[in-house]
């Protein structure tokens, strides 16, 4: 029925899409959703060129970066995703992923990501650590990374902006640039009053 996979992909999410009433939130995972996987590169990909065409612009595409696991993010390797996608993608970032290998728990910052990237991405899901209590540090500095680049690319009078200087200001991050030490550091003061506060509990 179809010439491509990427065809009949595209035509199946489409409908699926129209059939549930066009939702605000609504992603698509492509079978080459980073650039490793995709022959040669993400901008000579006929598989993505024909997504990029083919899907409807209201649909969310998700991404992982130049691996499964990313060490980076790059400003330009998310240009040449856009424009092959033809739309922002939504970084599915599997950086504290270990479902692949359970012997591993990842607790260091958020890191590896370039400043300004929010503006390249239509939305950013974090793959945490499959033990609860271990996402502590990632899912903290995450936030913090985020207060960062909400404070270098948002307008200086857009709506909001007060309580977002006020949470940076609290956390030590005044000037709006993102330390990964510095987010750790905090995120450790906080778990370690989150662990107290708990020890205190009845029955803990």
């Amino acid at each position: 029925v179809f010439p491509s996979l990427a065809q009949a992909q595209a035509s199946v999410a489409n409908e699926v899409y129209q059939e549930l009433g066009q939702p605000s939130v609504f992603l698509f995972c492509p079978t080459e959703y980073c650039s490793s996987l995709c022959s040669p590169s993400p901008s000579q990909s006929c598989y993505l060129q024909t997504i990029g065409q083919e899907l409807l612009p209201e649909i969310g595409v998700i991404w992982t970066g130049p691996k499964v696991v990313s060490q980076e993010l790059s400003a330009a390797l998310l240009e040449e995703v856009e424009a092959v996608l033809r739309r922002r993608p939504v970084i599915w970032d599997n950086l504290y992923a270990n479902d692949y290998d359970c012997r591993r728990v990842f607790l260091g910052p958020y890191m590896g990501r370039a400043p300004g990237l929010m503006s390249r991405l239509h939305g950013l899901l974090l793959n945490p650590n499959c033990e609860l209590q271990a996402n502590f540090i990632p899912i903290h500095t995450l936030g913090t990374w985020f207060q960062s680049e909400l404070g270098s690319c948002a307008p200086p009078d857009h709506a909001g902006m007060e309580e977002v200087a006020a949470l940076e200001d609290s956390q030590g991050a005044q000037d709006g640039s993102y330390s990964p030490q510095e987010a750790l550091e905090l995120a450790l003061r906080d778990w370690v009053a989150e662990i107290n506060q708990q020890a205190l509990e009845p029955g803990r």
